[in-house]
């Protein structure tokens, strides 16, 4: 599943530990998750859209 978590983090000047800590989750998860080698629990991705402020949608695409 591509994302555009990387870029969205940039924009809000969260380094990625920055982003592990307010999401529960280890800095390896999250960058994991940028470089798509993991796809997020449900729960996860709506905590980071939430957190990125944007829809999950608009941050996850599910591949052909």
């Amino acid at each position: 599943m591509k994302n555009k978590i990387r870029q969205l983090r940039k924009d809000m000047g969260l380094r990625q530990e920055d982003m592990a800590i307010r999401l529960g989750v280890t800095r390896q998860t999250i960058n994991a998750i940028e470089n798509e080698k993991y796809n997020p629990t449900l729960e996860l991705a709506m905590k980071v859209a939430k957190l990125l402020e944007n829809p999950v949608e608009e941050i996850f695409e599910l591949e052909d």
